[in-house]
Parts: C-alpha cells; sequence; structure tokens
C-alpha cells in the first residue's frame, strides 16, 4: 500500500486535507443535517474538492448504516449511510473514512456528502 501511495505522489497525485474556514451547512428535504464551523476540505487530484463534517455536528438520527462498502488506495475503506426522513430515503448518500490510512487520519470521525444521491435540494452553504 505505502509503495502504490509513494508512486502516486511521485506522479504528481495528492491529496490535500485543510480546514474550511468560516461555517458549512449541508441539507436535505428542507432539514440541516450536518452545520459546522470545523468542517474539513479534502482536496485530491482529478476530483473534485470534498468538505467532511465532523460527526458531531451531524444529525446521525437521519442516518442509517448501510452494508455498501468501498475502497480507495489514498484514504481507506469508506462505510457508507442512507439518509432517512419520513417516506424520503436517500442511499448511501452519506460515507465515511472510520479508520482511514495515516495520511488523511484528519477525516476520522467525519462524514462526506454525495450530491446526486440526495435529490435536487441537496445544498451545501458555506461562508468565509
Amino acid at each position: 500500500m505505502r509503495k502504490k501511495i509513494e508512486a502516486a505522489k511521485a506522479n504528481g497525485y495528492r491529496i490535500d486535507l485543510t480546514p474550511h474556514i468560516g461555517w458549512a451547512r449541508v441539507s436535505w428535504r428542507g432539514q440541516v443535517i450536518a452545520e459546522s464551523d470545523q468542517a474539513l476540505v479534502l482536496n485530491e487530484t482529478r476530483h473534485n474538492p470534498v468538505i467532511y463534517f465532523p460527526r458531531a455536528d451531524a444529525q446521525m438520527s437521519l442516518m442509517q448504516r448501510t452494508a455498501h462498502r468501498s475502497h480507495c488506495s489514498f484514504k481507506g475503506d469508506a462505510s457508507y449511510f442512507s439518509l432517512v426522513a419520513g417516506e424520503s430515503r436517500a442511499e448511501n448518500a452519506v460515507w465515511s473514512y472510520e479508520n482511514p490510512i495515516s495520511e488523511v487520519a484528519g477525516i476520522k470521525d467525519h462524514l462526506a456528502f454525495y450530491t446526486k444521491a440526495m435529490g435536487a435540494d441537496f445544498g451545501i452553504e458555506v461562508e468565509a
């Protein structure tokens, strides 16, 4: 694993994790799902930036863990959650690296959101 990461870095691949300046909020179906002034921004080569919210600042009661899993050589194994509010459900709309690799250890205990899975009224608001 370490050799693959080092080879990718040598070829210009980067992952940078920085604090988000200001606050960020994610909403779905008119409900605030997460809101924080402690969010992180993960910038990764060939990907759009992703905002990671601390779990402590998220409405975990609206999330149900699913069996879905994925693996990223640069971050580790991801677990997924569906959002559930009344009759509405967004399958696997939330993911978390519960035991990330050391290079991105800062995303432990954080959540990120798939906009497409959440439907049209998804929104992330940010303020600097």
